[in-house]
C-alpha cells in the first residue's frame, strides 16, 4: 500500500476479496476478557461466509485450545466466527515437554493448570526448581511487576531459563488493562535472565497457525494470501510483519489512547506511530466489523 492511499477502511469487507484466510487476534478484538464484540464475530463469520475461507484464531493464551474454546463460548464469541484456535499455551507445552527432566517452578494462576496437562512434569517450589515456567500474575487485578522483582532477581542468580506461555505485556478485561506475563519476561530479561517465548510475535505460533490454514484449504497458502487482524503493537503487527503477512490493524484496542478520538482516529498519528515502530499495515479500522 503506498502512502498516498487511504490506510482506514471501513472494515473487513474491504479487504476480504484479496485473501485466502485469516489469522485473528482474540482478546482485544472479538472480546474484552468480559464479553464479546457482536460486530466483531459477526465480521469474521461473514468473511467465512462470502468467501469459503478459513479463520484460524491466533492468541496468546498461556491456555491451550480446549480451554480457550469453551473461555470464548462463555464469552459470546460464536463458533461460527472460526474455524480452529492456536493458542501461545499450545506451542509452550512442546518446549515444555523437551525440558522435562527440570522440575518446574510456574509462576502463574491456578486456573492455567492446564498448560501441564497430560505432560510428564513436575512442579515445585522456588528451591527445587530447574527452570521457571510463566502464564501469568498469581493476581493480575492487584500485582505489578515490582512484587516479582526480588523473586525473579534469585532465579536469575541462579541461572534458571524462563519460559515465557504469554508474550502479552497487558491486555484489556472490561474497561481497564491488566498486566500479562510478557511484563514478568521483560523484567527477567532486564534482571539479566535468559528468556524464551513463543507466543507472537515470534515465529512459532505463526508456522502452526499456517499449518491449520493449510490443512483447512487442503492446500499450501502463500504468506501473500493471508491477512491477520490485531490490536498489539509489540505482538500482533509486529508478529505480521516479521512473518511476511498483511495485517489489519484495530486500532481501538490497547493503543486506541494514541490515536486520537477512539471511533474516528486520526490516520496521520497512526501511520506516525507504525512508522515509529518500524512497522506496517495493510489497512486500519477502529473496531473490526464487516
Amino acid at each position: 500500500m503506498t502512502q498516498s492511499a487511504p490506510l482506514l477502511v471501513p472494515g473487513l469487507s474491504a479487504l476480504a476479496p484479496s485473501y485466502r484466510a485469516v489469522l485473528c487476534d482474540v482478546w482485544g478484538v472479538l472480546h474484552n476478557g468480559v464479553v464479546s464484540f457482536p460486530a466483531a464475530c459477526e465480521a469474521l463469520a461473514a468473511y467465512r461466509r462470502e468467501t469459503g475461507c478459513p479463520v484460524v484464531l491466533i492468541t496468546n493464551s498461556p491456555r491451550p485450545a480446549g480451554p480457550v474454546l469453551e473461555q470464548l463460548d462463555g464469552f459470546g464469541v460464536p463458533r461460527e466466527a472460526y474455524d480452529d484456535v492456536v493458542t501461545s499455551g499450545d506451542v509452550t507445552r512442546g518446549t515444555i515437554d523437551a525440558t522435562r527432566d527440570k522440575p518446574i517452578l510456574h509462576i502463574g494462576p491456578a486456573r492455567d493448570h492446564a498448560l501441564f496437562d497430560g505432560l510428564d512434569v513436575r512442579l515445585v517450589g522456588e528451591t527445587e526448581a530447574g527452570q521457571v515456567v510463566c502464564s501469568g500474575f498469581m493476581d493480575d487485578e492487584n500485582e505489578t511487576p515490582d512484587d516479582y522483582r526480588e523473586q525473579l532477581a534469585r532465579l536469575v542468580a541462579r541461572g534458571l531459563p524462563f519460559l515465557c506461555a504469554n508474550p502479552d505485556i497487558v491486555v484489556e478485561r472490561g474497561d481497564r488493562l491488566v498486566w500479562c506475563a510478557g511484563a514478568l519476561a521483560r523484567l527477567y530479561e532486564d534482571l539479566g535472565g535468559t528468556v524464551t517465548i513463543l507466543g507472537k510475535p515470534h515465529a512459532p505460533i505463526y508456522q502452526e497457525a499456517i499449518s491449520r490454514v493449510e490443512r483447512l484449504v487442503g492446500a499450501p497458502v502463500p504468506r501473500g494470501d493471508i491477512l491477520a487482524i490485531g490490536d498489539g503493537l509489540p505482538t500482533d503487527i509486529r508478529g505480521a510483519v516479521a512473518n511476511q503477512l498483511d495485517v489489519l490493524f484495530i486500532t481501538g484496542g490497547i493503543h486506541a489512547a494514541d490515536f486520537g478520538p477512539v471511533a474516528e482516529p486520526d490516520e496521520a498519528l497512526v501511520r506516525r506511530r507504525l512508522a515509529e515502530e518500524g512497522l506496517s499495515a495493510r489497512a486500519a479500522v477502529p473496531h473490526l466489523v464487516w
